[in-house]
């Protein structure tokens, strides 16, 4: 629970900074389009689809270094010779 709690906020903060590099206060209002509907629509999808994208890609990442974090114990090359040993007992 904590590790998904960590994620989500840490997702969060990422979307937060990615919607207010975007959002248009910063070029003086340049790029709003003629509907205000619209571009509401397009910040709050745009905003969960990043958190989705940030959450899965810290998911991602945990299972990356816990696979690293194990072939560097060996733990691979233990279990493969145990295999091969009970595959010769039968």
């Amino acid at each position: 629970m904590r590790k998904k709690l960590l994620d989500g906020t840490l997702s969060l903060l990422a979307t937060a900074a990615g919607f207010g590099l975007s959002w248009p206060y910063w070029r003086d209002f340049e790029y709003w389009g003629e509907s205000r509907t619209a571009w509401w629509i397009y910040f709050i999808a745009g905003f969960i689809m990043a958190f989705y994208v940030f959450y899965v890609f810290l998911g991602n990442m945990r299972t990356l270094f816990l696979h690293d974090a194990l072939e560097k114990s060996g733990y691979f090359k233990k279990n493969k010779s145990s295999n091969q040993t009970n595959e010769g007992n039968q």
